[in-house]
């Protein structure tokens, strides 16, 4: 009896002094945190923009990942679908121009620089043109067109007009000279708002149609195109 109670009290002090006591796990981790909060743990951690963007081009990487296992033949084929859109997006700018078009001012036709006569603004015109200015010239002479119906009555002076809406009213007292009237606002349109650039032969489609228009006799209301005649 006396040898067995020696061994197990051996046993026990042998545990007691050989075995390491194990620290609780939660105050092992407060610990652990609390040592790995320190800054210099933490002096080359990227800042809150370098992480905002690492996780952005990881988006965009996934998204392009998704839509190359998606595409037919893989990431050749994404390249080329790419291509195409790419394509496609300057095949549309070259065809309706820059995005100015869409965003015209209230004075879209006339400048800020105060009303100007027909006379002023064909002399400006001339001037472009001998300087070879032409998208200028084009530009002075559908103003003078425009206002010189203002001036003949044939429209009435209104502020914001369009060149578009300009011929399209013009068009009703001058109904022979609606298609070319319609031909000059586009060219105004194209090289104000569509960043074209004129040539000679468009200002001197414009300059032609002026001085017809200025010796013009207008459909005044209730008679036929006959009469007129």
């Amino acid at each position: 009896m006396s040898g067995a109670g020696g061994i197990t009290t051996a046993r026990r002090d042998t545990a007691a002094g050989d075995i390491p006591v194990d620290t609780p796990r939660l105050p092992a981790r407060e610990a652990a945190e609390s040592e790995l909060s320190k800054p210099m743990y933490h002096e080359n951690d990227p800042n809150f923009l370098q992480r905002a963007l690492n996780q952005f081009w990881d988006w965009v990487a996934g998204v392009f990942d998704a839509a190359a296992g998606a595409a037919p033949g893989g990431p050749a084929g994404l390249a080329v679908l790419v291509v195409i859109v790419i394509g496609l997006a300057a095949a549309l700018w070259w065809r309706l121009g820059t995005p100015q078009r869409s965003s015209r001012s209230a004075d879209a036709l006339f400048d800020g620089d105060g009303p100007r006569s027909a006379a002023q603004h064909r002399a400006a015109a001339d001037t472009h043109a001998a300087a070879l200015r032409w998208t200028e010239a084009v530009q002075e002479r559908m103003r003078a067109i425009v206002r010189s119906l203002e001036e003949r009555a044939l429209l009435d002076p209104r502020p914001g007009r369009t060149a578009d809406e300009a011929a399209a009213e013009a068009g009703r007292t001058l109904p022979e000279h609606t298609t070319r009237l319609r031909a000059a606002a586009r060219s105004f349109d194209d090289v104000t708002y569509g960043g074209r650039t004129a040539d000679q032969p468009t200002y001197l489609s414009l300059r032609t149609l002026d001085l017809e228009l200025d010796e013009a006799k207008p459909l005044l209301p209730g008679t036929s195109r006959g009469a007129n005649g």
